[in-house]
């Protein structure tokens, strides 16, 4: 049954959300859930991950948990990776599902509704962006690192990397633990849920211009840091 015909005091969920060096997007990002998610869901947690901010990104999701219990913050000392800030995320998860998308801007609440339509207990439900407004040299790198999951595990999603989705918790238990840190986390993810049946269902999404602070995910160390543990990930599912 979907979420569709469902009354919403039967969807509980927790938003995860990643955030290193967001001072200047994370309440604007905070409030706007606490607003969307107000009458859509029985229960909800938004669960934000520090993960090594070097800014005041912790001061400020301390204030933000100060005034409402269901901001929860998740702090890591140092910067441990995109990966791993997620995981962090998803252990402390307590409801049905889990969501996530990037604290940055780039996303809108809203299109959440656009997913849940499609939620079932089979299915992991994946946003793609209609409209990309990344540079051409982001979206580049966005293809051939598509392509390179496709040729070297036999996953093809329109968009790998769309930090907008939505699964049951009980999916993520059974498919625990997703060991990559960095950039590769959410193609293990979606590997090992399609490997455990769940279905993968692609909607569009509005993808926006970051208006404050930097992306880091296409720099050198991260990219080979994903090579390595794309070649271990491979070793383990042969095993």
């Amino acid at each position: 049954m979907t979420i569709a015909n469902q009354s919403p005091n039967q969807i509980s969920l927790s938003v995860v959300l990643p955030a290193h060096n967001e001072e200047e997007n994370i309440k604007s990002t905070v409030d706007s859930c606490l607003l969307y998610l107000q009458g859509k869901v029985s229960d909800f947690e938004i669960i934000v991950v520090n993960d090594g901010s070097t800014d005041s990104t912790l001061e400020i999701l301390k204030q933000l948990n100060g005034s409402d219990r269901r901001v929860i913050y998740v702090n890591h000392e140092i910067n441990r990776g995109y990966g791993d800030a997620l995981k962090s995320g998803f252990d402390r998860a307590r409801l049905d599902y889990i969501f996530f998308m990037d604290s940055d801007g780039q996303f809108d609440i809203a299109d959440l509704g656009r997913l849940l339509q499609y939620i079932e207990k089979d299915n992991v439900v994946i946003g793609y962006r209609e409209d990309r407004a990344d540079s051409a040299v982001r979206s580049l790198n966005a293809w051939l690192y598509a392509q390179y999951i496709r040729l070297f595990f036999g996953l093809s999603v329109r968009d790998m990397d769309c930090a907008f989705k939505i699964f049951p918790n009980e999916a993520y238990e059974k498919v625990r633990p997703v060991k990559s840190g960095g950039a590769l986390f959410s193609a293990e993810l979606l590997i090992k849920l399609t490997n455990a049946g769940y279905a993968l269902i692609e909607v569009p999404v509005r993808h926006f211009p970051r208006k404050f602070g930097t992306q880091s995910g296409a720099n050198i160390r991260v990219i080979l840091r994903m090579f390595r543990e794309s070649w271990k990930l491979r070793n383990e599912l042969r095993n």
